[in-house]
């Protein structure tokens, strides 16, 4: 049966960084994941998760410079060194809250800086996953529609396989976002299937709005018994824009994850 874990950048916002461990944990899920937490002192938030009996999955690298419109520095050529310290952070962070992923963001590049940036992307990703493989976590990268992101350097699933062969690392898996993936290329249960091997999570929202995913154009309870079916092991995130107060939004969570406490493990993999 699937399992649920709750992105606490856009779920919960009524709260605090660290009051939305509580409230997911309240609301049923065993699990979260986050963007960016880098406010919150980790200690404080190892605290909050072991309060609230709930799992960290995993957290983003920091984006670069939000003014200049930086989304992310690991396949922009010439910022190596900043990407580098940005894993740095999320490694050091996530090993502190006792996290057990890192999402390596790949940025925005022009169409002419495409194969400069893939050999930089595969490049960083090397050492990033040591790093990380040091530590115990696993390293995600996730396609990213040209829609929400235009420029994105990575947006199909085609793509992130062919990078994570390139990269060579046991620890480096496809975030699968079924949102992301239904815009740019659709086919998600074949995809799901073909590259299983690979994935390391997957993520849900409504396709086009990004609400909660019982509404929009993909069905996700066919994904989720085609997840069973193909033996996915890992868990759900629930990264999705709520349409008002989180808690108001979640008959979904009820209706689609029972037996979700019987085969609990905490690690994205």
């Amino acid at each position: 049966m699937p399992r649920f874990s709750a992105n606490l950048g856009f779920l919960f916002t009524e709260y605090s960084e660290i009051e939305r461990v509580a409230a997911a944990a309240a609301a049923g899920f065993k699990a979260v994941e986050m963007h960016w937490p880098y406010q919150v002192p980790a200690a404080e938030m190892r605290s909050a998760l072991s309060r609230s009996q709930v799992t960290m999955l995993g957290l983003n690298t920091p984006v670069g410079n939000v003014a200049a419109g930086d989304f992310g520095l690991g396949a922009l050529s010439g910022r190596e060194s900043e990407f580098q310290q940005s894993v740095d952070q999320a490694v050091s962070y996530g090993h502190a809250i006792g996290a057990t992923a890192v999402h390596c963001m790949s940025g925005l590049v022009s169409p002419d800086a495409v194969s400069v940036a893939e050999q930089t992307f595969v490049a960083n990703l090397k050492l990033a996953a040591d790093k990380a493989d040091q530590a115990g976590m696993t390293l995600l990268i996730e396609p990213i529609n040209h829609r929400d992101k235009p420029g994105y350097f990575l947006h199909t699933i085609e793509q992130a396989a062919s990078i994570i062969g390139q990269v060579g690392r046991r620890n480096l898996r496809i975030m699968f976002d079924c949102y992301h993936t239904q815009i740019m290329q659709g086919d998600l249960t074949r995809r799901l299937k073909d590259y299983l091997e690979l994935i390391g999570h997957v993520q849900i929202a409504a396709v086009p709005s990004r609400a909660e995913p019982d509404e929009g154009e993909i069905d996700y309870h066919e994904i989720c018994r085609s997840l069973d079916s193909i033996g996915y092991g890992g868990w759900i995130g629930a990264e999705y824009k709520p349409r008002g107060r989180t808690e108001d939004g979640l008959g979904w969570l009820s209706t689609w994850s029972q037996g979700q406490s019987s085969n609990d493990r905490g690690a994205v993999a």
